[in-house]
């Protein structure tokens, strides 16, 4: 087997890998994850408004 052959085999096997995760990144069943995990930067936020009221109405006290 020469270097030409296995290249092409390797292009070949890469791009079924690519077709197959392309494929499972947009299938219906991942779909859900994907849409819980899109928000989880947003579920750590520090609540601050509150916080600085709290401190203020100890400070006023």
């Amino acid at each position: 087997m020469d270097y030409g052959t296995a290249g092409s085999i390797f292009t070949v096997v890469v791009f079924v890998c690519f077709i197959g995760i392309v494929w499972w990144a947009y299938s219906s069943r991942t779909k859900a994850r994907f849409d819980e995990a899109q928000n989880l930067v947003f579920d750590d936020e520090p609540t601050q408004p509150s916080e600085k009221k709290e401190r203020e109405s100890s400070i006023n006290e």
